[in-house]
């Protein structure tokens, strides 16, 4: 009878050692999926944001090429005759102030 006793406790014992490899296993596999998964989605993060970098990219340039067109001096001088009706002063009437 202690025999059966002291064969049960160590099957009891080599059951709870083997249920607890296979639930480090079990964690441990889903720790490795969790962090592939985290690994493709910065993945995909990084993706996103350099294709929205280099469209960001382009407005700016397309934005800086209309401020200089804007800013030109012909534009202005354009506007300024056709719409305000000036023009340029004659030499008579430019003042100089010293």
């Amino acid at each position: 009878m202690n025999r059966k006793k002291k064969k049960k406790a160590q099957s009891r014992k080599m059951t709870f050692i083997y249920l607890g490899l296979m639930l480090a296993f079990i964690v441990e596999l889903l720790f490795y999926t969790y962090c592939r998964v985290q690994s493709t989605q910065v993945s995909v993060d990084i993706s996103n944001e350099r294709a929205r970098h280099t469209e960001l990219v382009s407005l700016r340039d397309s934005l800086r090429v209309e401020l200089a067109r804007l800013k030109s001096p012909k534009r202005i001088a354009k506007i300024a005759g056709q719409q305000f009706g000036l023009v340029m002063p004659d030499s008579n009437q430019i003042i100089v102030l010293e």
